[in-house]
């Protein structure tokens, strides 16, 4: 199915059996994903889950040795060029040419795609804008905060009208206002109907920004969806939190042992628990001398689960 013929439904990124081997380690492992326009598909893993070698494959910096990747319906493989004019991409590191201005970074990057974007002057200009660095344009891009730094980085990965675009842990480094700064614009993306892949080790970000999530370990893929039911498949519906220290941990230790749960999660002084409904009925049942505090569960249980097991 080529790029005309391709369903409106039709995912704007698809990727289907991914396999690659570092040496003779399997890193990435039978790894499928698609992400739709409109749509931000939030990737998550402990360090050395394959998330940033699984968007290396995408975008073209290196290839599967199994899979199929198909941007905008153009199979990767086939048509690399075609692919790659469809994508945008924003690594985790600032990859700036130091001898020219902001908006010389922007034009000269515009212009290495082909066929050459129409307009790219006033393309230019329009990002610039957009992203508040017009008056910084004569600058040169080591001059700007962090935060100006990655909204120059995704404003060049936009230069061209990407379709798709790739952000590789966009925030890391940046204080909370930049942050939320570069939450709002790429949420304006969505908005236009960009499709998009997010990796980030800021869970709160993730839960934010994502429509979907896939969830790796060791290069698999564990679950996948909408960020409240891959809590739910993952971690559980409450989380029970208590002092490490109580005289009855043991006891604690030997009931989740019994119920054929995981060990506790510790963090500093604290214990936390994941629990279905039944199981904290069970826990207030077996426990209920104890003081402990009962929450929802977030991403950052999730990711300090996948972690606890990877390790």
């Amino acid at each position: 199915m080529d790029a005309e013929n391709k369903s409106p439904d039709s995912p704007l990124l698809e990727a289907r059996g991914l396999v690659k081997h570092f040496a003779s380690r399997r890193v990435v492992d039978a790894v499928d994903l698609h992400c739709h326009g409109g749509e931000i598909l939030g990737m998550l893993g402990a360090n050395g889950a394959g998330k940033t070698t699984i968007l290396r494959m995408c975008y073209g910096f290196l290839q599967p040795d199994a899979g199929e990747i198909r941007i905008g319906g153009i199979n990767r493989r086939e048509d690399p060029d075609g692919a790659n004019r469809l994508i945008g991409v924003c690594t985790q590191d600032d990859t700036f040419d130091t001898d020219f201005t902001v908006r010389d970074n922007l034009l000269r990057f515009g212009n290495y795609f082909r066929p050459r974007p129409s307009a790219i002057e006033e393309r230019v200009d329009q990002l610039l804008g957009r992203f508040d660095l017009a008056r910084h344009a004569a600058a040169k891009p080591e001059t700007l905060s962090g935060g100006y730094r990655r909204r120059l980085m995704v404003a060049r990965a936009l230069v061209h009208q990407p379709r798709v675009l790739f952000l590789d842990e966009p925030t890391t480094g940046l204080d909370p206002q930049a942050r939320m700064s570069v939450w709002e614009l790429v949420d304006g993306l969505r908005q236009e109907g960009l499709g998009i892949v997010l990796t980030t080790h800021y869970m709160d970000e993730a839960e934010r920004l994502s429509d979907k999530l896939l969830v790796l370990k060791e290069g698999a893929v564990v679950t996948s969806g909408g960020p409240r039911t891959v809590l739910g498949d993952l971690v559980g519906e409450h989380v029970v939190v208590l002092d490490a220290n109580i005289p009855e941990a043991d006891a604690v230790r030997q009931w989740l042992l019994d119920e054929g749960l995981e060990r506790p999660t510790r963090i500093l002084n604290s214990w936390q628990i994941a629990l279905d409904g039944a199981g904290l009925a069970r826990f207030s049942a077996s426990f209920g001398q104890l003081r402990f505090e009962v929450r929802p569960p977030n991403l950052d249980d999730l990711f300090l689960q996948l972690a606890d097991k990877q390790s």
